[in-house]
């Protein structure tokens, strides 16, 4: 059966239920939502490419759960809570298996997180899909990467770098060990951390989502700062999945420089750090890996000794991977 654009809306996103406060949602020519006076609206918007962000046989099921969980992940690195979401598909082929596959992914975390989807547009081309999310945040209670302080602790959530390895297993067709299965669903299904966000907002100076890399992401923090930080090396969560897998220092390089975490960097006041581990390790493990400090850059360390960073992170027009 050959689909046209208005039979991929219809019959793959129109009907899903609404929040209350879509007034007017999927088929006019925008939506209408109530958006109370108490609150602030918080958007944000990334776009995924085949062969770029993905590998090309990647699962329907599992781009269309990707490509709002990034997005999810800008939210909770502002602390909001997600509420609408618009969707821009551009496809080869109006595939009615892969769409299937591909609105089933998306609505299985929309649905967890209370999303509505509420327009978009779909066009013929080279598979790219770009989502833009909108929430709320209280007054005068969203995160920044502007407030770290000299002084302030550095952690990060879960466990950093196992995304990037779970890809070197797609791409280097590892053997399907528990290990290998685990880091690879890292990579494909990040889990947002919209509840730990939206819990940071009382308790961080600074916080950001590590997208491309934990030391660029770090530097974009400390940039925004006006500040440094100091890494231990040591003090990097631990991961048994990526050690069962890869050489110990491997394992080092992917918590540094892999990106597609999507966990959250944060600073706090020293004096905070017991709440930290009173009311935060409750929502998701958080670590301290490091201090912020006066001096610019970031710096690592192990032990007593410098410790040379190979490679910092994920830039789309500096050759991908950066090196120091």
């Amino acid at each position: 059966m050959s689909l046209g654009e208005f039979d991929i809306i219809a019959r793959y996103f129109a009907n899903r239920a609404p929040r209350p406060d879509v007034l007017l949602g999927i088929g006019d020519d925008a939506a209408v939502l109530d958006v109370r006076a108490d609150r602030r609206l918080v958007v944000a918007m990334d776009t995924i490419v085949d062969g770029v962000h993905f590998p090309s046989d990647t699962a329907a099921a599992d781009i269309g759960y990707r490509a709002l969980a990034v997005n999810l992940s800008d939210l909770a690195a502002m602390g909001a809570e997600p509420a609408w979401m618009t969707l821009s598909l551009c496809l080869p082929q109006a595939d009615a298996s892969w769409l299937e596959g591909f609105s089933t992914g998306l609505f299985e975390l929309a649905d967890r997180f209370g999303v509505a989807l509420i327009g978009g547009d779909t066009v013929k081309g080279p598979l790219v899909v770009t989502v833009q999310v909108a929430g709320w945040v209280e007054p005068d209670r969203w995160l920044t990467r502007s407030g770290a302080q000299p002084g302030d602790l550095v952690y990060v959530s879960g466990v950093v770098g196992e995304a990037a390895a779970g890809l070197a297993v797609i791409q280097q067709q590892m053997p399907e060990t528990a290990a290998a299965v685990q880091l690879r669903q890292r990579f494909l299904r990040p889990a947002p951390r919209v509840a730990l966000g939206r819990s940071l907002r009382t308790i961080a100076s600074a916080a950001m989502d590590v997208s491309d890399g934990l030391l660029t992401d770090l530097g974009k923090l400390c940039t925004a700062s006006g500040c440094g930080a100091n890494i231990d090396v040591d003090l990097l969560p631990r991961s048994a999945a990526m050690s069962q897998v890869f050489a110990a220092d491997a394992c080092v390089d992917y918590a540094l420089a892999g990106g597609d975490d999507y966990e959250i960097l944060f600073t706090v006041a020293p004096e905070q750090a017991p709440r930290v581990a009173r009311e935060l390790n409750a929502v998701c493990a958080c670590t301290q890996i490091g201090v912020v400090t006066s001096q610019g850059g970031v710096q690592c360390r192990q032990g007593q000794q410098p410790y040379a960073i190979k490679r910092t992170g994920y830039d789309h027009f500096a050759g991908a991977q950066q090196s120091t």
